[in-house]
């Protein structure tokens, strides 16, 4: 299989950073403390409540979020309640130790007390760069061999519309798009097939496969991709053509995927 040329990842890889806090004065500290003690945290944005909580994670797609329970608008749990699925990881930042436990439940890193302690700031930023290593490497396994493979067998896949049944190549999926709680299935032929399934639904059937989610709205068959365009944030081409945004958090994790399947 020729892979597609990305280019040399010259950049190091950060834990990207989102603060979510309705005290102006708690977030500055919090940025002040993770500059002096936590040099692989890049801290992407802040955020005062639920709502703009909301769309700064999905605007910037961070790796962890440092939140609060009790803000003006909802609590941190509303905040992670209005997630299909959370991923990213989360470090509670409280006065209240009584939310502790609900806290957990949301599989937190950490459950840090104000006023913070910049010792326990700093372990707790080190376990959740582990546990995202940890998960990037996995993954980044299961695609290399499945990338390998080239699709050796060929996996042929029942979609299912309204109209018709039908049967395809995996590999001859392009990509998928997200309508909501519907998929668009895109072919190597121009079809694209709307399946009563969401974008998720099919990450967790075809994250084995070769498949790879670069964007909230996409996820795309890693062989089908042409080549990476750097200009406003990164965008994939693929063999069609077809031009598909990349999340930022992704960025990075592509580049690295690809220069190690060039090695």
């Amino acid at each position: 299989m020729e892979l597609p040329t990305f280019g040399k990842c010259y950049e190091e890889s950060m834990l990207r950073t989102v603060i979510i806090d309705d005290e102006d004065l708690v977030r500055e500290t919090i940025g002040k403390l993770l500059a002096m003690v936590c040099p692989q945290v890049k801290l992407v944005g802040e955020a005062s409540g639920v709502e703009s909580g909301l769309k700064i994670i999905h605007d910037l797609h961070p790796h962890l979020v440092l939140l609060d329970i009790r803000m003006d608008d909802g609590t941190g749990f509303d905040l992670l309640h209005r997630f299909e699925s959370i991923d990213f990881k989360v470090i509670f930042i409280t006065a209240y130790e009584k939310y502790a436990v609900q806290a957990f439940r949301f599989a937190a890193i950490d459950f840090l007390l104000k006023p913070i302690n910049p010792d326990d700031l700093s372990v707790a930023i080190k376990r959740a760069e582990t546990l995202i290593q940890e998960h990037f490497n996995s993954q980044l396994q299961a695609l290399e061999e499945n990338l390998k493979t080239e699709f050796r067998q060929k996996k042929k896949i029942v979609l299912k519309t309204q109209g018709n049944i039908y049967l395809v190549d995996l590999q001859n999926i392009t990509h998928c798009e997200s309508d909501g709680c519907y998929t668009y299935v895109h072919t190597t032929g121009g079809d694209r097939i709307l399946i009563t399934k969401t974008l998720k639904e099919f990450d967790d059937m075809f994250s084995e496969s070769g498949f790879y989610r670069i964007h909230k709205s996409y996820l795309v068959n890693l062989t089908q991709i042409k080549r990476f365009e750097k200009q406003e944030g990164g965008y994939i081409i693929l063999n069609n053509d077809f031009k598909i945004p990349v999340a930022s958090r992704k960025r990075e994790e592509l580049l690295e995927l690809f220069e190690k399947l060039a090695k």
